[in-house]
Parts: C-alpha cells; sequence; structure tokens
C-alpha cells in the first residue's frame, strides 16, 4: 500500500532527527524497535526515505551543473590572471633584465609552493581508513546473463562512479535482488567526492542496513558509518561504527575498531 504524503506529518519531525544522525543512541535504538513493530511508522519511514531521496537526487544534479558553471568561470579567471602575469613578467624583463626575472619567478614558485590548495586532514584520514566495496565477482554477476550489472561493475571498479550508478538503475529489479540494487546505489554514491551525492547515499544504505534478513545488512551498516563520518555527523558515526565493531559477523568488525581506537574520528 502506498502511503499518502500527508500521513507524514504526525511523524515528520521524528523521521528527520532520525535521518540526521541527531538522536541519542537510546533514542535511536527505540525508534528502530518502533520501526519494526508500527507498520504506519515504517511505511511513513519508507515514504520519507523515497522522498528525500529523489529532493537529494534533482538536488544533486542542479548542484553539479552549478558547480560546473563556476569551474567554469573560475578557469575564465585564471587564464585572465596568467595571461596579466605573463605581461607584467615580460615588462619586467625589458625593464630590470634577466636576473630581474628570474628573481620574480622564483619568487613566483615559492608563492605557489605555499598558498596551493592542500586536502584537509579530516578527509586525509577518512580516506586512510575506509575501506571501499570490491563489488560483486564476475563469478556472481555472470556477465553473459547480466550484461548490464556486469558494466555497472566494470565502472564502478574503473572509477567512473556516475555512470555506474546511470547503469545500475537501468537493471530491472527482477534481475538480481532489490537489496543490492538498493546497496550499490549508495556504495556509488558514497564513492564520490560531492558532499551532496554523499549525504544522498545515506537513506539507501540505511535502508539496506535495517534490513535484517539481507546479507547486506553488515556491510551497508559500514558504509553508512562512514558516510556519517564523511558528512561531518559525528554522533551518528560513532554510534553506527560500534554496532559494526561489537558484530563479530560483520566482514568490516577490525575496519571499524581500527577507526575507533585512533584519534581520526572528532571528539563528541
Amino acid at each position: 500500500m502506498t502511503l499518502p504524503a500527508s500521513d507524514l506529518r504526525p511523524y515528520l519531525e521524528e523521521l528527520e532527527r532520525f535521518a540526521d544522525g541527531q538522536m541519542s543512541a537510546a533514542e535511536q535504538e527505540e525508534f528502530e524497535v518502533r520501526l519494526e513493530q508500527d507498520a504506519e511508522l515504517y511505511q511513513a519511514y519508507q515514504a520519507y526515505e523515497q522522498l528525500s531521496a529523489d529532493l537529494r537526487w534533482v538536488a544533486g544534479h542542479e548542484t553539479l551543473y552549478q558547480r560546473l558553471l563556476a569551474l567554469d568561470r573560475r578557469l575564465d579567471q585564471r587564464q585572465e590572471a596568467l595571461s596579466r602575469i605573463k605581461r607584467r613578467q615580460r615588462r619586467v624583463q625589458r625593464q630590470w633584465g634577466v636576473v630581474a626575472a628570474v628573481g620574480l619567478t622564483v619568487l613566483a614558485a615559492v608563492w605557489w609552493f605555499l598558498l596551493r590548495p592542500t586536502a584537509p586532514n579530516t578527509e586525509a584520514a577518512w580516506t586512510r581508513y575506509y575501506v571501499p566495496e570490491v563489488g560483486l565477482t564476475d563469478e556472481v554477476v555472470r556477465e553473459s546473463q547480466r550484461p548490464l550489472l556486469a558494466e555497472a561493475m566494470q565502472q564502478y571498479r574503473a572509477g567512473h562512479y556516475t555512470p555506474a550508478l546511470y547503469t545500475l538503475r537501468r537493471i530491472p529489479n527482477s534481475t538480481i535482488g532489490q537489496d543490492t540494487i538498493t546497496y550499490y546505489n549508495g556504495i556509488f554514491l558514497l564513492s564520490q567526492d560531492d558532499p551532496e551525492q554523499i549525504k544522498a547515499a545515506q537513506p539507501f544504505l540505511r535502508r539496506v542496513a535495517m534490513q535484517s534478513g539481507s546479507r547486506l545488512a553488515g556491510r551497508a551498516r559500514y558504509h553508512l558509518g562512514m558516510a556519517y563520518w564523511r558528512n561531518q555527523q559525528i554522533t551518528a558515526a560513532r554510534n553506527t561504527l560500534r554496532s559494526v565493531a561489537n558484530d563479530a559477523r560483520n566482514p568490516y568488525q577490525e575496519a571499524a575498531r581500527q577507526v575507533l581506537r585512533s584519534e581520526a574520528l572528532p571528539q563528541e
């Protein structure tokens, strides 16, 4: 049964706090128990997650378009700045000779070295500790039977995450389990550098993590915790990674423990 949009209103505040990782560990655990017992709440949660994913997908496209426009403007500005610098250097060379020109070149090199962009410490730490999903093996994919799935996995392994996402969404649900499709939607979004896409990965991963019968639930919980960390939702990240670290059956148990033992994850 499809839940009318208006039925979201009684649960909207709770759903937003749960989705944004603003609940305490006790509140989060209580809410998840209610999700399993309250059919109307679960339907509201499913409708909210789908609506959030759709809105973020649309927003992501608009954000990407605006980022590309901004990049074009920055490249134009950089080219103009480089042209002005070159003209100025030629004038200086004519006025002061070769020695002065060499001195200015050295000075420009030092200036670039000091002001060049560097990766933030948080991003470097996340990259150091994150264990990426390897994707489905060729034996599981069976390319002759599921060519679109094979193409999506090849694109993902090659680092072409956006084309991989488009290909994945062309695969019929009957080809492979819905939890697998949902899981890899989250993985392909998380693999991108755009914060909006990373945030959009959370509902997909959370949906699979809550499916206790899915073999991908534990894996999704780890990637969800790392998605929280990358989006600076530290409380949600720490709580989720703790549940992974306490699960002996989770293949990412040791990876989660390493993060929690380190000082990379900021203190709450």
